[in-house]
Formats: structure tokens, sequence, C-alpha cells
């Protein structure tokens, strides 16, 4: 039978112990730049970061909240407008059960490189807590999946540090 030191000590056990911080991620958009904006490729490649960014921190141990994407469009009143709207992304948020929406943009001023953006709102208090820029230089996947994984650091270190980006690929010489 439990007594009361029992109770005070579970009490204070269950109390020390946290929820993961639960984050929304929303679809990142493409802001082409460049004399042939828009390609398949850039599409695809835009639409590859949030799943890649969602696997690093999940890895990590956050909550990723779904917000279906025809409620972010339903929310979005034109291109660039959630990413300058911290009140519109947080009730995004809010209805979804997040405390924090990280959102995002490919900003593409170039054929040899492009950056990752992301702006990361606070849901409680609706304001912008923390902006984040990572330069992904060509196309190539492994820079892109680089590119998310670096972001992914940076945001974990506004939050919890709990996350541990995977070694760096060491390339083999080329020999004959």
């Amino acid at each position: 039978m439990l007594n009361l030191k029992h109770l005070l000590l579970l009490s204070c056990i269950s109390g020390s112990v946290h929820a993961a911080p639960r984050i929304a991620i929303l679809d990142f958009e493409l802001k082409d730049l460049t004399l042939a904006p828009g390609v398949p490729a850039e599409i695809e490649r835009t639409a590859s970061i949030k799943p890649l960014l969602e696997g690093e921190l999940r890895s990590a141990g956050y909550e990723i909240v779904e917000i279906p994407l025809d409620t972010q469009q339903a929310a979005n009143s034109g291109v660039g407008y959630l990413f300058d709207h911290a009140d519109v992304a947080s009730e995004l948020g809010r209805r979804a059960g997040a405390d924090y929406v990280l959102v995002g943009r490919l900003h593409k001023p170039s054929f040899l490189f492009a950056y990752l953006m992301g702006k990361l709102v606070r849901v409680g208090d609706a304001n912008w807590m923390a902006h984040f820029i990572t330069e992904s230089k060509g196309p190539n996947v492994e820079l892109v999946g680089k590119a998310v994984e670096t972001m992914a650091d940076k945001i974990d270190n506004q939050l919890e540090n709990r996350y541990t980006p995977p070694p760096p690929n060491t390339l083999k010489s080329l020999q004959p």
C-alpha cells in the first residue's frame, strides 16, 4: 500500500519528466529567382525537404504534428504569406496541438546554390522564436540532405539539444 512518502516521491518523479516538444513543419515553398524557375527537379527537391526534416527531428525524439496540406493552403494568402505571418502559422499549430511551427522556404537565387530558410514560431505566444538559413550548393540529393541535417541541428539548439547529426560521409579516393 502506498503511503504519503511514496505518493510524494511518485509525484516528484512524474513532475520532472516532460513530453517531447510537438513540432509542426509546414510544406516548404520554392522561391526560385533563376532564369528557369519552377523546373520539376526543383519542385521535387523542395517537396523532399519537409519529410527529411521531420525524419531528422523525429530521430531526436521530437513529436511531429501533421497539418494537412489543404488546411495549410487555406490559411495561405499567397507566396510568402505564412513565411511572414507568425500569427497565422501559430493558429495552424494551435489547432493541430503543436508547441512550435516551422515555416520553410527553399530560396534559389542561382543555379549554383540555394538556401534552406526556416522560421520557428512558438505557438503559445505567436512570436517568431528563431530564423534559420542553411546553404546548399548544387542540386545533389546528398547535399540537400546535409543542409536538412544542419537545419535540424539549428532547430534543436533552440529547443532541447537532443539531436546528434550523423557523421559526415567520407569520400573514398578515386583509384584506377
